[in-house]
């Protein structure tokens, strides 16, 4: 997962609120930094998507799949 699948993934679950969950929310999986926090210091961006997850209790059939883009044609 790249970051820009990350953002697309958020946005996807949660729409607008997924840039606030990014900025706002604390996540104890990623040491009590914020997801774009632990983007910016390198976690890779498949983490803080499970971590965003596990914490907003997102069911796992609604996990895999998101923020992945279309091929082209």
């Amino acid at each position: 997962m790249r970051a820009s699948e990350l953002q697309l993934a958020l946005e996807e679950e949660f729409g607008s609120l997924g840039a606030v969950l990014m900025e706002d929310t604390t996540l104890s999986s990623l040491g009590g930094r914020t997801g774009a926090v632990a983007l910016a210091e390198g976690v890779p961006p498949r983490q803080v998507w499970q971590a965003i997850c596990d914490a907003k209790d997102v069911p796992v059939s609604r996990r895999h799949g998101r923020g992945v883009r279309e091929a082209r044609r």
